[in-house]
């Protein structure tokens, strides 16, 4: 009869651990295809960053003014080239007299260049930077970096070529020749064109 209680008593106790297992199974599997349904409702609606796709909007600051003001407002229908860098870049020193050059050369025909810093730092030690390398474009300023993960950028510097429609037609990663016959004459091709067939379509 002893024996009898305690095969019993054993049966159940196996039985509510197995029982125990599988709610944590059923738990475990029913948490991931939650996981999967979110995935699918919710990430195809993250439109990424890209050749072809809009230029992001995003509210910035002027480091000399102080202003705020948003880069679709700001250079809607222009030509513009969006250049995320950092004082301590060392390639972003590397690139930034090859802007200047192309900046030089074609501000005239309605070229822009709005060079985002992502510096936590204050806009004058930005400014200093700046002036010291001699730059007369447009230099912005994210103290707080939210513009790498909106622009989905990789570090720094990265750049984006954007349309009179607001449509990226080049983006580069790392430092770059922006003064190149090659690049010169990309950007005086879209400062020709004014309709939707201005979208040139380029890679690197």
């Amino acid at each position: 009869m002893r024996y009898a209680v305690a095969a019993a008593a054993f049966r159940l106790t196996k039985e509510h651990v197995m029982s125990r297992q599988w709610i944590t199974v059923l738990l475990v599997v029913g948490g991931l295809g939650a996981g999967a349904t979110a995935l699918s409702r919710f990430g195809s609606s993250i439109e990424r960053v890209e050749v072809g796709s809009k230029m992001p909007d995003f509210n910035l600051n002027d480091s000399h003014t102080g202003d705020s003001l948003s880069l679709r407002d700001r250079y809607k229908g222009t030509v513009t080239l969006v250049n995320i860098w950092a004082t301590w870049c060392v390639p972003c020193r590397t690139e930034m007299p090859s802007m200047q050059r192309a900046y030089d050369a074609l501000k005239d025909k309605g070229f822009h260049i709005a060079a985002v810093s992502i510096d936590e730092e204050t806009d004058d030690v930005v400014n200093q930077f700046t002036e010291g390398l001699g730059l007369t474009f447009d230099i912005l300023h994210d103290r707080s970096t939210a513009i790498q993960k909106v622009y989905q950028t990789t570090g720094v510097p990265e750049s984006f070529l954007v349309n009179r429609e607001g449509i990226i037609v080049r983006r580069v990663i790392g430092a770059h020749d922006w003064n190149s016959p090659v690049n010169r004459a990309l950007i005086e091709r879209l400062l020709q064109e004014t309709g939707p067939e201005s979208g040139v379509t380029l890679r690197q």
